[in-house]
C-alpha cells in the first residue's frame, strides 16, 4: 500500500468513526496524533473538546491545525478530567501500546459516557498464517519486527470481549476494519483492527 492509499484508507477509518459520534458531542481523543480526526469532528459534525497527545511534532500539528490539545503521558493516568466530563472518549490504536492496560479503559469509562476503542486485531488470518508458520506477524496492520515494536499488548477481537465484560462495560456496537473498509462477518479473522463502542452496564 503506497502513501496515498494509506492516506485513503486512514480517512476512511476517520469517518466510520465520526459517523458514530452525535452532532455537537463533546469529546476527548487519547492519543490525538496531529489531530486529523478532530479537526473532521469540529468541522463537519459540529463537535468540541479536547486532544490528550505526548509527541512533539504531534501537538505542534494539532495546534498548527486549531485543535485543543493537552501534552500529556498517558500512562500516568486522566485525574486531571471529573467523572462525565465528555461525550465520548477515544482511544484509537492507543491501547496496545500502554502498560495499563486495563486502568485506561476503566478511566475512560469514567470519564466519558461513551467509549470507542480500535486496536490491531492479532486474531486476523495473515497474522494466524505467520504463527502457524513459526514466525511473529509482520503485516500493514503490525507492520514492525517483534524486536522493534511500539505495541507492548498484542489482542484479538474476542479477547476485547472478555476485558470489557471483566470491567463492567456494555459493548454497543462492534465491528472489524480491513484498509478501511468495514467487516461484521467473520471479524475476528477478517479484520486487521478491532473496533468496540462501549458504555458502563
Amino acid at each position: 500500500m503506497n502513501a496515498v492509499q494509506l492516506q485513503a484508507s486512514r480517512q476512511r477509518f476517520h469517518r466510520t468513526i465520526a459517523d458514530l459520534i452525535p452532532k455537537g458531542s463533546r469529546v476527548l481523543d487519547l492519543g490525538c496524533g496531529s489531530g486529523e480526526l478532530l479537526a473532521l469532528l469540529r468541522d463537519e459534525r459540529g463537535c468540541s473538546g479536547y486532544g490528550i497527545e505526548l509527541d512533539d511534532a504531534q501537538v505542534m500539528a494539532c495546534v498548527a491545525r486549531g485543535i485543543n490539545v493537552i501534552q500529556h503521558n498517558l500512562e500516568e493516568g486522566l485525574a486531571l478530567f471529573e467523572d462525565n466530563s465528555f461525550d465520548v472518549v477515544l482511544q484509537l490504536d492507543t491501547l496496545q501500546h500502554l502498560r495499563n492496560t486495563e486502568a485506561m479503559l476503566r478511566e475512560t469509562a469514567r470519564i466519558g459516557r461513551v467509549g470507542l476503542v480500535s486496536f490491531p486485531n492479532f486474531a486476523h488470518w495473515p497474522h494466524r498464517l505467520s504463527v502457524l508458520r513459526g514466525r511473529m506477524p509482520v503485516t500493514r496492520a503490525l507492520p514492525y519486527q517483534w524486536y522493534d515494536t511500539p505495541n507492548i499488548r498484542v489482542a484479538t477481537f474476542a479477547d476485547f470481549e472478555v476485558l470489557a465484560r471483566r470491567n463492567g462495560l456494555r459493548i454497543v456496537e462492534s465491528f472489524g476494519l480491513h484498509e478501511g473498509e468495514v467487516a461484521r462477518t467473520w471479524p475476528n479473522l477478517m479484520a486487521s483492527s478491532a473496533v468496540f463502542q462501549f458504555e458502563r452496564a
